[in-house]
């Protein structure tokens, strides 16, 4: 089953995350398919790809409830 979750990068407490599509099964920093945004959350700066997120969520990807929660608050959902 694929998701969009978050993985993780950046510096020793300057952490930063991709919002990417992934397997279920896939480590957080495992490899991803795609990447579709970035979240900052020391600046809560948020950057998606609204048009290939919901071409995503039509295919059948589900978010993960942090996901869920920016894609609310950017209004994509």
């Amino acid at each position: 089953m694929l998701k969009l979750r978050l993985k993780k990068y950046g510096r020793k407490n300057q952490t930063a995350y991709r919002i990417v599509v992934m397997a279920n099964t896939t480590k957080r920093d495992g490899k991803s398919i795609e990447e579709v945004g970035f979240y900052n959350p020391q600046t809560k700066e948020v950057n998606l790809n609204v048009s290939r997120i919901k071409e995503r969520l039509m295919q059948g990807v589900q978010p993960t409830p942090t996901v869920k929660n920016l894609l609310i608050r950017a209004d994509v959902l």
